[in-house]
């Protein structure tokens, strides 16, 4: 079995989490695929594929075939999220999306998608988990990296301690996170202004008070975190405990995104890049 061979997923059902994020819950079809390639990160991400229209497809889709054999028209679109939850015993996957009203691709699907309907993923992938021999955790990010961050504060174990900062519109997206760890979470709220135009995230970083010992960081979000809260933390943390990726960049589609990240990339900087739930 390729990498990229998709699975094939139904919905069960969707949920609410806030007033810009909606839950889609999938099971089903390749779920056992999923779970056997889920490596326990907590910043395990899947690439949801959009198949075109009235194109027939091999059965199973595999990307590496269908880029071979079919016109690139007809290639699935992809658009990269976390799972913000994978339940082995009952057999599910939660994806959390941040949406836009009619803004994007996948936003506006998980809007009206409807239990029974089926989507196709590849992955999941990932790099991250918190380490329980760490002193303190420090996470930070906007909500495209809500689903990694609620997912790593979940999985610390009893002692574990965390502190957390969180950028989103409002109280309204907020979310309940329960941790047997000592957690701190901040919620930031920058309306009326926009996701990726404040400095919220990197002033809330510099005026914390460090604590003392080894301390593991995550800096993911929109790609302003790489100018702002990467230098500062970098010089605090040693290289092997912070994980730094730009999930979305403000003003691009995830296609604008990845010749972005290439961009970046051919100018030799050391950062993990890759598209996360802000993707549209």
């Amino acid at each position: 079995m390729t990498r990229n061979r998709l699975a094939r997923l139904t919905v069960l059902r969707t949920e609410d989490v806030g007033p810009s994020m909606r839950r889609v819950v999938l099971g089903d079809g390749d779920v056992a695929q999923v779970i056997e390639r889920h490596a326990g990160f907590t910043d395990s991400y899947v690439k949801l594929a959009f198949l075109a229209d009235g194109v027939e497809y091999p059965d199973p889709i595999d990307l590496d075939v269908v880029r071979a054999t079919m016109p690139s028209e007809t290639w699935p679109v992809l658009r990269t999220y976390t799972i913000r939850h994978l339940d082995a015993e009952a057999r599910e996957v939660w994806i959390d999306l941040v949406t836009h009203g009619d803004e994007g691709l996948a936003g506006p699907w998980a809007q009206r998608v409807q239990p029974g309907e089926t989507i196709h993923l590849r992955g999941p992938g990932g790099a991250y988990r918190p380490d329980p021999a760490a002193d303190h955790h420090l996470l930070v990010g906007d909500e495209s990296a809500l689903p990694a961050i609620a997912a790593s504060l979940e999985s610390l174990p009893d002692g574990s301690r965390a502190t957390a900062f969180i950028e989103v519109d409002g109280p309204g997206d907020e979310v309940t996170i329960a941790s047997a760890g000592d957690v701190e979470v901040r919620w930031l709220h920058r309306a009326p202004a926009a996701s990726g135009t404040t400095t919220l995230l990197d002033d809330a970083v510099r005026a914390w008070e460090w604590p003392a010992g080894r301390v593991q960081a995550f800096v993911h979000g929109e790609s302003a975190l790489l100018k702002s809260v990467r230098p500062y933390v970098r010089e605090r943390v040693e290289r092997a405990d912070l994980s730094v990726s730009a999930y979305w960049r403000r003003g691009q589609t995830e296609e604008g995104f990845r010749a972005w990240k290439q961009d970046v990339a051919a100018q030799g900087e050391e950062t993990i890049l890759r598209p996360g739930a802000g993707g549209s």
